[in-house]
Parts: structure tokens; C-alpha cells; sequence
């Protein structure tokens, strides 16, 4: 099925509808450790699919031989916490490409910000906030703080943190800054893989005051021309660092593009069905190359 946009056919991702699904005819792509189980990441989606029900679909793929089995591609942990609780069905987008999700989209995870769009995806349905609370296990001024978690952020940064576990506190310190500081600022954390309200406040204060949305309060027993020094300190080390990591550039590459390739193989159903099957010790070590660059 095909979407016209002028004279140009695009193809869809996902079939145009839902579809109710047997639970006993939809496959993973991997299964849940022990860690994973007893995470809090699982108990706060346990409890919300108690409380709230399903707010975000699994996603599924018909198998090629077997048009009436599905693999399933997203939402590993909503189906566990489904078949646990008894249900037989479940309501899931059916993607039309292998391709359509990599590896790492079919680890479930709530990072901040997935967190957020679940919230307001679940008011929007008209689901009190009291029993999101309940859910999730928060008072109903957290979810409140939650729900405006993203008022004053730019829609680039947010798109480059959105798969971060970001702490709302952190959150909230580069919403102290202009659009392109807040860039510049969830550049230097990812490539330190640093996401702590500390570095968060040590940005902000090396922030000059034309790319904060408020000055800064004048620090006490520092001049400001002091003040001034160390911005212009704080500027030249963003600097060095950047000419650091473009000097380390070349071995990176060929890492990232290696890791790359391997990552892009596991998100293949027909790759990951393969090896399952014939080599299963190999896919558990290229599933662990694969976490790792997840986490990195």
C-alpha cells in the first residue's frame, strides 16, 4: 500500500489498520532477562497497563511464510506484562518493512521524554491524572511537572535526548538556556555520555548571559570581570574538546560504522531468525555489541 504525495508514491511503514492479535501467534525477537523483570522500568509499565491499559500499541510483522504469525518488533515488555496478567489479545501496528525498526527500537525502555509523550498521549485520551499517578506510581505533582516537562525546550534538543534516561532536573537546567545553547548543550552530554543535573548547572554557569533565557545571578565575592574570565574558559575548553574528538575522529568512525553495520543486520527479522536458529551463540554476542552501542 502506497501514500501519493504530487507525482511521488511513498510507501507506508505500517498497514493502514490496526489489527487484534492473539498473543499465542505473536513471536519475540528476544527474551526478557532477569534484570530486566525485576527493573522498576518494568514495574511503572506493569502498573500503568493495570491502571490505564495499553496507551502505545505493540508492533508486529507478519511472518513471510506464515501471514498469520507475527514477530514482534516493539513493546517486549508490554506483551510479558499482558500474557502474565491472562489476556489471550492484544491491539498492535503491523509494520510492513524488516527495516522499519532497528535493533535497539525493540528494547522497550521509558526514558524521560518517552515517558512525557506517554503521558500526554494517555490525557489526551482523557485518562484522569489521578490514576496516571496511580500508574506510575507518583503524586499528581509529579505528573503535573511531568506533563509540562518540555515547555521551553527546542524541538532539536529534544529530539537528540529523547532516547536518554535524562533527569528531569537536568531537564530543567537547559531550559535555562536559549534554543542553539540547548544544542550546543545536549551535544557535549551525549558525547560525554554525561546527563547528571551537576554537569547540567556547570553548562548554564559557563553559559555568557546573551544565550540564557535569564541572567545569571552574580555569584558572591566574584567580580565581573571574573565572571567573565571563566565564560571565556569554559568557551575555549568547549572548543578543545571538539577539536579532541575530530582528531580521535577517524578510529571512532570505523568503530560507529562497524557497530553500525552489525546493529543494522540485527534489524532484520529474516537475520535475527537465522541466527537465532543456526547460531544462536554468535547472536548473543553481536546482541551485546548491539546493547553496548545502545548505551553508549
Amino acid at each position: 500500500m502506497t501514500a501519493s504525495r504530487g507525482d511521488a508514491s511513498v510507501p507506508l511503514s505500517f498497514e493502514s489498520t490496526s489489527l487484534r492479535i492473539p498473543i499465542a501467534e505473536i513471536l519475540p525477537l528476544k527474551q526478557l532477562s532477569v534484570s530486566v523483570l525485576k527493573s522498576v522500568k518494568y514495574s511503572q509499565i506493569a502498573a500503568s497497563i493495570a491502571e490505564v491499559g495499553i496507551i502505545e500499541p505493540p508492533v508486529v510483522i507478519r511472518d513471510r511464510s506464515e501471514s498469520d504469525k507475527f514477530h514482534l518488533l516493539d513493546g517486549h515488555i508490554r506483551l510479558d506484562v499482558l500474557a502474565k496478567r491472562g489476556e489471550i489479545e492484544v491491539v498492535c501496528l503491523v509494520a510492513t518493512e524488516d527495516e522499519a525498526y532497528t535493533y535497539n527500537r525493540r528494547i522497550s525502555r521509558l526514558a524521560t521524554i518517552q515517558e512525557h509523550k506517554m503521558i500526554l498521549k494517555a490525557i489526551e485520551k482523557g485518562v484522569p491524572e489521578e490514576r496516571l499517578a496511580r500508574a506510575l506510581n507518583v503524586n499528581i505533582s509529579s505528573i503535573r511537572h511531568k506533563k509540562s516537562l518540555l515547555e521551553g525546550m527546542c524541538n532539536e534538543a529534544v529530539e537528540m535526548l529523547k532516547e536518554k534516561h535524562v533527569p528531569l532536573n537536568t531537564i530543567g537546567q537547559l531550559k535555562k538556556m536559549k534554543p542553539m545553547r540547548q544544542i550546543e548543550a545536549a551535544q557535549l552530554m551525549i558525547a560525554m555520555n554525561k546527563f547528571t543535573v551537576s554537569y547540567a548547572q556547570s553548562l548554564v554557569a559557563a553559559t555568557p548571559d546573551a544565550m540564557l533565557v535569564r541572567p545569571k545571578k552574580k555569584i558572591g565575592g566574584l567580580s565581573e570581570e571574573q565572571i567573565a574570565l571563566m565564560e571565556h574558559e569554559a568557551a575555549i575548553l568547549d572548543r578543545e574538546f571538539k577539536t579532541i574528538e575530530q582528531d580521535y575522529g577517524a578510529d571512532h568512525l570505523d568503530l560507529v560504522l562497524a557497530t553500525g553495520y552489525l546493529t543494522r543486520l540485527l534489524g532484520s527479522v529474516r537475520v535475527v531468525r537465522y541466527l537465532a536458529q543456526f547460531h544462536p551463540d554468535i547472536l548473543s554476542e553481536f546482541q551485546k555489541i548491539a546493547d553496548l552501542r545502545k548505551a553508549a
